[in-house]
Formats: C-alpha cells, structure tokens, sequence
C-alpha cells in the first residue's frame, strides 16, 4: 500500500487591500523610477546653487562699500540706479523656485500620467478597483516626498545666503518674516505636485500633463500682473506664483504694487490649490475609462 501523499498546507489568504499597502505600493513605483532621485538631488543643487550665487554677489557688491559721491567719477549710470539690497529675497530669486515649481509639478504629472502611458493603469484598478482610494496613495505619497523636498531646499537655501550675508544684514528664522519664507517655500513644492497629479489624471500623456501644468503654474501668472484693473490684478492673486511671492516678501520693505494681497490671503491661495489638485484627480479618475 502506497504511502499517503503528504498533505501541503496553503497559506491563509489575503486580507483585504488596506490603505497602507497602497501607500507602500505607490512609494515603490514612485522610487523604481531612476529619474526620481536624480531629478530631486540635482533639482534641488540647481535651485540652492542660483540662489547661493545670488548672495555671494550681493556680498561682493556690499563689500566694495558704497558707490563715490556724484561728480567723483562714479559710474553716471549706477548713480542713477542705487544697489538695492534684500537679504530675504536673495534666498528666494524668483527663477530658482519657478525652476522648483516645474520639477515638482512635472514629478507629480508623472505619478499619474505614466500609468496611463505605460498601461499599468489597468493591472492597478483591476487589482484595486477603489480609484479614490488609489488617487489618495499617490496624493500622500507625492506630497511627502515633495514636501520634505522643499523643506531641504527651503532650510538649505535661507541658511546657505544668510551665512554669506552675515556682515551684511543677514536674516536668522527668528526675524521677521524668515519662518514664514521658509514654510511657504517648502509648502510651495506638494503644492505644485499635486496640481500636476490632476493634469496627470486630465490630460493622461505625460509631456502633455507636463506642458498643461507649466502653463497653469508659470505662463498664465504673466498675464495678470499688470496694476491698471483691480480685477486683472486680484486674479493673478489667485494663483500659486503669486501667493508664494506674497509670502517670501520682506515685511518691512514697501509693497512694490497697488493692490497686495495680504497674508491671510495668499495662504488659503496655497491650501486650496492643494485641494483642488487632489479633488480633480479623484474625480477624473473616477469617471473615466482606463
């Protein structure tokens, strides 16, 4: 008589998706790319470097000391245009964080719209048919990873320019205005990520997601900055660029245009785009096909 086959016990099966497997499901995808960290660490040089270069030269410029006296044979030209200096502002040139605002917009584009290129978008809803429940794991996921990014740059940045500036008027966080630069600098990077996850989950083709966002985030800000209507100028408010300029602004320098939004203002700007990024994707993911 043969003996009886021995008997294999299965493991028990799976329990049902949680949240958290999501989140570690979208940190993986987020991190195989190899562009991710590269694009980060280089991104974030890049930005740190202009504004850093920034502070060295305004350092040399104040160390020659003040311009001659008219008639001593001072240049008639830098006469006419005094050096004017902001130790706040050097740590945030405009071009170095419009050039933070595409990286992480385009990061977030890419968290979407590279499922959708590559078809993995359809193993990930047949696996997981809650879309919601998948959006909101990319929105935790880019945000994080955004938000400790600019918190790096931000930090990096203002203490980089400070140091340079030290003899010269340079800021610490305890002064006025510095805390809240930084925090709306770091804020300003989850922000743009998640208004490029929904032109991921919009336009589903990642250069085109990417272009759409840029647009929003940069061109579109242009065409509202000049001071002749109210209303031209309050819309150009309500954009990201605009409110995160408010807030890096030196509060005891005069406000250069004629109708400021206030504080208050510009961070309810950055609050709601974040959840408007997150409530279009949701929703374009959820009604429509794969």
């Amino acid at each position: 008589m043969n003996a009886p086959a021995s008997v294999r016990h299965l493991a028990p099966p799976a329990g049902p998706t949680r949240f958290r497997h999501l989140i570690r499901s979208e940190w993986i995808k987020l991190w195989s790319l190899r562009s991710t960290p590269y694009a980060l660490g280089v991104g974030g040089l890049v930005v740190t470097g202009i504004c850093v270069n920034a502070a060295r030269s305004n350092a040399d410029r104040l160390d020659r000391g003040p311009l001659p006296p008219p008639g001593a044979g001072a240049d008639p030209a830098r006469e006419a245009a005094p050096f004017a200096f902001d130790a706040l502002g050097t740590a945030f040139v405009d071009p170095a964080w419009q050039l933070l605002m595409v990286l992480a917009a385009c990061l977030g584009a890419a968290a979407l719209s590279g499922e959708y290129a590559t078809g993995l978008a359809r193993t990930t809803f047949a696996a997981v048919p809650d879309r919601r429940s998948v959006v909101a794991a990319k929105a935790v996921v880019v945000t994080a990873v955004l938000l400790v990014f600019g918190a790096c740059v931000a930090l990096t940045s203002f203490g980089a320019t400070q140091a340079l500036l030290r003899d010269h008027g340079g800021l610490s966080l305890s002064d006025p205005g510095a805390a809240r630069a930084v925090v709306a600098s770091a804020l300003l990077a989850p922000v743009c990520g998640l208004a490029g996850l929904a032109a991921g989950a919009l336009v589903r083709h990642a250069a085109g997601a990417a272009v759409t966002v840029i647009g929003v985030l940069l061109l579109v800000p242009a065409l509202f900055q000049g001071d002749t209507y109210r209303w031209v100028r309050e819309t150009g408010h309500l954009l990201p660029l605009d409110a995160w300029v408010t807030l890096v602004r030196d509060p005891a320098l005069p406000v250069p245009e004629k109708y400021p939004a206030t504080a208050t203002e510009a961070w309810a700007v950055l609050c709601a785009w974040a959840a408007a990024g997150l409530a279009v994707a949701v929703a374009a993911v959820r009604h429509r096909d794969v």
